[in-house]
């Protein structure tokens, strides 16, 4: 009797030459048809279908036992085209699909028609019941955004499984349709992990982050035991909020409960702590790590940029690099952007020609546009505009945005004006554009370019983006709207904010009302200001804390500097530490003085 053939050791196929020798080689010793190595020849097929597809199909069309397990592999590696072309030939063959083949073959089917025939055939084959294959044909719909068919689908009295619940859930939020996502979730038998982390992950992507943590409390409230994507998703959603109470506790939470903080988790309360005004939370966190990924790093340098901790972000990078982590594009944002918000021009230029020199990085736009703030800041607007000039790239709106607001900040009306038409028309839709060059131009006195400004943005529809201010006092959060307020204690904040005015006013304040739009008076200007969302957010919480409490508020715009004088007043009068998160950094205000030295 004569001994097996022995099995080829198995070599890389890195070629097709190389492929048909050792296929060839298969065929001699009998070994063709054995599982194992035809899943291999296929899979290297799969590689190039447009080049080896017909090859493919001639093995499989050839094979002695075909089976759906030789197939079903290839569906997820291929085209939608070719998959299509690959169940025709195993139907050809014939041979019929099983529980595999559809839930492989219907998350690659991305154009709607083959989805519908995936479909049809599915129900004509009887896997209507099979709920693997269901859950497929859920997410196929949903990823074409389809929401209609995947309910119909979905409530058309199949298997339904947690899966296919939360698979509903997920795609309804990934469409935006977070109220009809959240009306699957309340109807759920039964739910895991994955569906609470789904429901809250859509409401932090549609910036709706008070009901992701009410989902969250709700969790907690039934009893469900977290893990780190629950933990980091609430942590986001504090982020959102500007709610640090809301944080800590669910950095409590973590620890109490013993979830593993791996560096996502970690990235995310490191992340909330910094966006929430207390950096030295966040790098004690960050400290604490055993282990400090790329992303650590760079979340830990962001935030001290947000906070205008140049010389803290310097530092880092130095300890990043001598602990052997190469920095990357994020992190030379991330440094530039901590040595525009300090005045740190000569070590930005450095950090730039480092990292771009050691590391072999290739600036994009976005470095280049913090180059251009770095300068632009500092008043070297001539150096800002030279780094525009030099660039291999034309200066998209960012780059160009960052010049425009340096010529605001230190009035050079002519550059400002010829950069402020060029960006009003490349980013025309967005209102804080219109409203910089009014502003630009009202400091001139050019009243009647102002109104063409603001007959421009009435032709092409642009409403001013109204001024909102978030204060979160004993782990409420309230919200308060420039020029509006509807809260319980409407009467009592702004007899606060006046008397506060009053106040800081006799102490030295005076209104700055260059930002004022309007051909008016002086004194008429004053009023407007005292309507301020962060103004009337800081009365409130006057109402509810007590002298040397901390107070801390999150604005949606840029803070103007009426308001920064002002906040620099109550800071001292009212003896309170005023946090304040801007849309570009914070502002720590206390005993008079601004942690950004009036540089920002």
């Amino acid at each position: 009797m004569s001994a097996p053939a022995p099995t080829p050791t198995p070599i890389p196929l890195t070629t097709v030459a190389e492929l048909r020798q050792h296929h060839s080689q298969l065929v001699r010793l009998g070994l063709a048809s054995h599982p194992a190595h035809a899943r291999r020849l296929l899979s290297f097929l799969a590689r190039d279908p447009d080049s080896h597809f017909p090859y493919a199909a001639r093995l499989l069309a050839h094979h002695p036992d075909p089976h759906p397990a030789l197939f079903n592999p290839l569906f997820p590696a291929l085209p939608p085209r070719h998959a299509a072309r690959l169940l025709a030939l195993m139907l050809s063959l014939p041979l019929a699909p099983d529980h595999f083949t559809f839930p492989r073959l219907l998350p690659g089917a991305h154009p709607l028609h083959l989805v519908a025939q995936l479909h049809a055939l599915l129900l004509k084959l009887g896997f209507h019941a099979h709920t693997q294959s269901l859950n497929a044909l859920l997410a196929a719909y949903l990823a074409n955004a389809r929401p209609n068919l995947a309910s119909r689908v979905f409530r058309g009295g199949g298997a339904l499984d947690v899966v296919s619940w939360t698979t509903m859930v997920g795609g309804l939020c990934k469409l935006g349709l977070v109220d009809a996502a959240r009306e699957v979730f309340d109807g759920m038998p039964e739910r895991n992990l994955v569906s609470w982390n789904a429901m809250m992950s859509g409401y932090v992507k549609a910036g709706r982050f008070l009901d992701a943590l009410e989902v969250f409390d709700e969790m907690r409230a039934r009893g469900v035991e977290g893990n780190g994507f629950v933990a980091a998703t609430a942590a986001v959603a504090c982020t959102g909020a500007g709610a640090l109470a809301r944080g800590r506790e669910v950095h409590r939470w973590v620890e109490r409960t013993g979830v593993v903080m791996d560096e996502r988790l970690a990235t995310a309360v490191v992340d909330m702590y910094c966006k929430c005004g207390c950096v030295e939370e966040a790098r004690r966190v960050f400290e604490a790590l055993p282990a400090k990924g790329l992303t650590s790093w760079n979340c830990m340098i962001g935030g001290f940029a947000v906070h205008g901790r140049g010389e803290d972000a310097v530092e880092l990078l130095g300890r990043m690099e001598r602990e052997g982590v190469a920095p990357d594009d994020v992190t030379l944002v991330n440094v530039l952007t901590a040595c525009a918000h300090a005045g740190m021009v000569g070590e930005g230029r450095r950090c730039f020609d480092h990292i771009v020199r050691r590391y072999g990085i290739q600036p994009k736009m976005e470095h280049y546009g913090c180059m251009v703030d770095l300068y632009g800041r500092a008043g070297q607007l001539g150096e800002a505009k030279k780094v525009i000039d030099d660039m291999p790239m034309e200066p998209d709106v960012g780059v160009l945005g960052a010049l425009f607001g340096a010529c605001r900040i230190h009035g050079d009306v002519d550059l400002g004006e010829a950069i402020g038409w060029r960006v009003i028309e490349l980013d025309p839709q967005n209102s804080g554009r219109y409203v910089l060059l009014a502003n630009l131009l009202a400091t001139a006195g050019r009243w009647e370019d102002v109104a063409r400004v603001r007959r421009l943005m009435d032709e092409r529809n642009v409403s001013k983006e109204a001024g909102r201010s978030v204060i979160e006092v004993d782990g409420e959060v309230c919200e308060f709207q420039c020029g509006s307020l509807c809260h319980p204690q409407a009467e009592e904040v702004y007899a606060m904010a006046r008397d506060m005015m009053m106040r800081i006013g006799a102490e030295g304040y005076v209104p700055d009302t260059r930002d004022v739009l309007h051909d008016i008076a002086e004194e008429e200007k004053e009023a407007p200001l005292l309507y301020h969302s962060e103004k009337l957010a800081i009365a409130f919480g006057l109402l509810r804390t007590r002298p040397r409490d901390t107070m801390r508020i999150t604005k949606n715009l840029r803070v103007c500097r009426d308001c920064h004088e002002a906040t620099k007043f109550v800071s001292r009068v009212f003896e309170r530490e005023i946090v304040v998160r801007d849309r570009n950094r914070f502002h720590h205000f206390k005993d008079g003085k601004c942690s950004c030295k009036d540089y920002w």
